[in-house]
């Protein structure tokens, strides 16, 4: 199955937390976009592994996705390493997306920028011959995505490509409390989280607003590039 899109995630609620608008639209759009969690979040403070696993789906149908696998690398542990790479590239070389949108470039949990350099690093390996990578028993041809774009989360950083999803805020946000173990509940019994108060919620439409005021939308979701980001003339970008 070939993917137009697909985004990845350290922990299951990074991708709707990041760009969960931006896949909405696409697939409105009639993109088919898939996503990868690299672990199953399980050094949560909150939830578990089995109401994390639910609450994925869930968001996932919410949204509309074509996948949504999960490669079960340890939460806080994983490393850049062959073994990671590998089952990153078999994703990849699986679906073969034609955009790879991954974690931020650095944030306050490490394993995201660990994620950003795991993913873009595959994203070129993917592409090489002589790397071998098998899939049931059956060789995968080499893939290399067009393009890999990093969204924004907990640290603020300057886009190089916003994108207007105003229309598409609201089925975000439904995607994003679908996670109704971490995210804000007065009934929960949990213990208290950076992500589990109101005010979290405030600051993600906040975020999204202020990068919607640069562009004249409501809301908007903003994106980095490691490279440039050429157009055929300038009046692409009006």
């Amino acid at each position: 199955m070939k993917l137009d899109i697909l985004a990845f995630g350290a922990h299951p609620d990074d991708v709707e937390l990041g760009c969960g608008g931006t896949l909405i639209k696409e697939i409105e759009n009639g993109k088919k976009v898939g996503v990868i969690d690299l672990t199953q979040g399980e050094l949560g403070s909150r939830g578990t592994i089995h109401t994390r696993k639910e609450e994925a789906a869930h968001a996932a149908e919410i949204m509309g996705l074509t996948i949504r696998e999960n490669l079960a690398l340890r939460d806080g542990f994983f490393e850049v390493n062959e073994a990671s790479l590998l089952a990153v590239i078999e994703m990849i070389r699986k679906y073969k997306p034609s955009v790879v949108i991954s974690n931020a470039v650095t944030d306050r949990h490490p394993d995201h920028g660990r994620g950003k350099e795991l993913v873009e690093r595959a994203s070129f390996l993917s592409g090489l011959i002589r790397i071998e990578t098998a899939l049931n028993g059956v060789a995968q041809e080499k893939w290399r995505p067009n393009l890999v774009l990093n969204y924004i989360q907990d640290y603020y950083i300057k886009p190089d490509v916003v994108v207007g999803v105003t229309n598409q805020m609201d089925k975000k946000m439904e995607a994003v409390m679908a996670y109704k173990t971490q995210f804000y509940n007065p009934e929960s019994k949990e213990p208290t989280t950076p992500i589990s108060s109101k005010e979290f919620i405030e600051h993600l439409k906040g975020r999204a607003s202020n990068y919607g005021r640069a562009i004249g939308e409501q809301y908007a979701e903003g994106f980095t590039c490691s490279r440039y980001l050429g157009v055929e003339q300038i009046s692409s970008l009006i």
